[in-house]
């Protein structure tokens, strides 16, 4: 208990703040592409940082690089409430992304490393996502009620101090095997390649839908919020159903991209396709990680890779997105990102990984 109220309670403070700037994208300039990097820049930081952490987590233990990431997201959090301007709202949010990589790769390797890990995993990510309604929901709501755009980043600013503080009082439930081979990312990466583009890929377009949808519909910030979060909250109710139904990861990767393609045109449409698109990224991410909890003796490389590709795909895809959007308009942007989810279709079945070279 000791070592799981900071983790769980962390990643859900660490999530909301993380969201709380997307009902506001808008505020800080009109241009598509600055919208993006403002909400992509986060992932950038993440994207850095997370492999790393998880080869620390493996080597140092996990509480500490945990309670790095949650001071880190403190001093980001802060950060977010007194500048102003793009560009250095854009630094603060590469910041943010970095304290949020080590939280995520440190209670990522936690959790998967858990005896009960499908079940404990269905927890974890179902906080995770119900942190980004939260800070969806009430960021929005805030906005639209004080008048005070960054309500919401004040408001989960000041609840990040409390996982924070307590991280102190922490201590590693049990001494992560320490691995004998420290060079084993070339073969996890060579071996899980598929996987790894899976994740860049079925992430990233959930990130796409997210930062175009606030210009795009053309919503006041507490629609928007609530519209997207209703993506969360599917992928809560799939993450926890799913964690406890174990599914064939490969298989169901490859039909959840299939279905990822009719997913983002519904959402074109309608933001009800939110709710599939949801759906179909909890199972995806419940797969991903009960296949990747077979790498025993490098779980927090693992799970570093496992995060720092899902936050490539939320860096890179948005952005692109964005600029086919500003240059060819939104319906383009669409099908361009639906287009995408075939590749992965094509792919995820050749993913023939060597289990025994990797662990």
């Amino acid at each position: 208990m000791r070592t799981t109220l900071p983790v769980f309670f962390g990643i859900f403070i660490v999530m909301a703040l993380s969201n709380t700037i997307v009902p506001i994208l808008p505020f800080y300039d009109k241009s598509s592409i600055i919208q993006g990097a403002v909400y992509s820049a986060y992932f950038m930081g993440a994207f850095v940082c997370t492999l790393p952490a998880g080869i620390l987590s493996d080597r140092y233990g996990r509480v500490p690089v945990i309670r790095i990431g949650l001071w880190v997201t403190v001093l980001a959090a802060f950060l977010l409430v007194v500048l102003t301007g793009p560009l250095l709202i854009i630094i603060a949010r590469f910041i943010e992304g970095a304290g949020a990589g080590f939280v995520v790769a440190g209670s990522m390797s936690y959790v998967n490393s858990l005896p009960d890990h499908e079940k404990m995993s269905g927890y974890f990510m179902g906080l995770l996502n119900a942190g980004l309604v939260a800070g969806l929901v009430f960021a929005g709501w805030l906005a639209s009620f004080t008048l005070n755009p960054a309500a919401g980043i004040i408001v989960f600013a000041i609840l990040s101090l409390l996982p924070a503080v307590i991280s102190f009082f922490i201590a590693e439930t049990g001494v992560p095997e320490i691995p004998k081979d420290h060079n084993a990312l070339i073969p996890l990466i060579s071996e899980y390649r598929w996987l790894w583009y899976s994740s860049i890929v079925l992430i990233g377009i959930t990130g796409v839908v997210t930062s175009l949808y606030p210009k795009f519909s053309g919503y006041s910030p507490d629609s928007v919020g609530i519209w997207i979060a209703l993506m969360s909250c599917s992928t809560i109710i799939a993450v926890l159903v799913s964690s406890r139904l174990f599914l064939p990861p490969v298989i169901t990767i490859r039909w959840c991209a299939f279905l990822m393609i009719i997913a983002v045109m519904i959402s074109f449409y309608s933001p009800l396709g939110f709710a599939l698109l949801g759906t179909l990224a909890g199972i995806v991410m419940i797969c991903q990680m009960t296949f990747l909890s077979q790498v025993r003796h490098h779980q927090g490389t693992a799970m570093g890779l496992f995060s720092t590709t899902g936050y490539l795909g939320m860096t890179a895809l948005p952005v692109m997105a964005g600029f086919i959007a500003d240059s060819a308009g939104f319906f383009l942007a669409f099908c361009a990102t639906a287009l995408v989810a075939i590749t992965v279709f094509l792919t995820i079945r050749s993913c023939e990984c060597n289990l025994q070279t990797a662990n």
